[in-house]
């Protein structure tokens, strides 16, 4: 970074919707992620048109590249080879994960199925899991995890590993963690079952329209993805019996869960939320994206755009809990 790129930065020549194109882009640089066009808009951390989108990079050569149809931060072009990479990778990944969704949203208490994590966005690798959120039936959060790993176990006979890593109740869908990394996870996912869940999911959610303006729509349609739980075979687990197990199953999950490293500082259990995520990826995540705005100048930025948050603190919501 030289001085005169900082200069120009730190300016009040730098507009508000310029600023947002480098912090979109120095967000998706964490993970190695250029963006297209659509997607640069899509994830823009202000509201703009196409158009308008279109103008405000032809003010930033230099800063940024563009290449192959792609947009990151200027040096980055080697990220570019990664995604396609990536992308091979994760298109029969994909297909495999919307057909095991399929699966888990006929399960028992099952309402919703989205995908979601890296693969969502086809940035996966050889080890990468495949990742869900679940939205279960109230006061079945416990046994609609148990559903999901017991078929967990089938498919890592396959070499395929399930990760429920976010389970939430049909009454609980507002997430408790607002900031960017939530938003992003939420507007990226891809619903594969529970259209009718999704709605109000995202209805629920609407302040991330206050990190991602331009992202209310769906990423893209599954086709097929109106698959609903087979409610016939939660008959017997509805009353007092079901009321038991869901405690029993609650109460000893959650005790093997404090007892495990990273508990606490990204971790909600509870009767209607199972979200943990041990390795403190939100904590590394918040730290990048903040040496990339650092490196650009623009150190503090995203709480400048958002004058009215700040206690903004940019932390992952959903666990990577995927041990039965």
């Amino acid at each position: 970074m030289t001085l005169e790129l900082t200069l120009r930065l730190s300016s009040p020549r730098i507009t508000s919707l310029e600023r947002a194109i480098l912090e979109t882009l120095a967000y998706s640089d964490v993970f190695d992620y250029p963006l297209r066009l659509d997607e640069l808009h899509r994830y823009l951390t202000a509201p703009a048109t196409p158009d308008e989108l279109t103008a405000a990079l032809l003010h930033l050569n230099g800063i940024i590249g563009t290449q192959a149809s792609y947009y990151f931060l200027a040096g980055r072009d080697g990220i570019i080879k990664l995604r396609q990479e990536r992308e091979l990778i994760s298109y029969p990944m994909s297909r495999r994960a919307i057909r095991y969704g399929r699966i888990l949203g006929m399960l028992p208490f099952i309402r919703m199925i989205g995908l979601t994590g890296s693969l969502a966005v086809r940035n996966c690798d050889e080890t990468g899991d495949l990742d869900y959120m679940i939205v279960a039936a109230h006061g079945r959060v416990w046994t609609a995890r148990a559903f999901a790993l017991l078929f967990n176990r089938l498919t890592k006979l396959a070499g395929n590993v399930l990760c429920p890593n976010l389970i939430v109740s049909e009454y609980a869908l507002e997430w408790q963690q607002k900031d960017l990394y939530s938003a992003r996870e939420l507007c990226q996912m891809i619903p594969i079952t529970g259209m009718d869940i999704y709605t109000r999911l995202r209805q629920a959610n609407a302040w991330t329209k206050e990190f991602l303006p331009n992202a209310d729509d769906r990423p893209f349609d599954v086709k097929g993805n109106h698959a609903t739980a087979n409610k016939m075979f939660e008959i017997p687990l509805r009353g007092k019996l079901g009321n038991r197990i869901e405690a029993w199953e609650m109460n000893r999950k959650i005790a093997r869960f404090t007892r495990q490293n990273g508990f606490g500082a990204e971790t909600t259990f509870n009767a209607n939320i199972c979200q943990g995520n041990f390795d403190h990826h939100g904590s590394q995540t918040r730290q990048l994206f903040q040496q990339r705005l650092a490196e650009l100048g623009i150190e503090n930025s995203f709480q400048e755009c958002h004058p009215e948050r700040s206690d903004i603190v940019l932390e992952k919501q959903g666990p990577q809990v995927c041990k039965p």
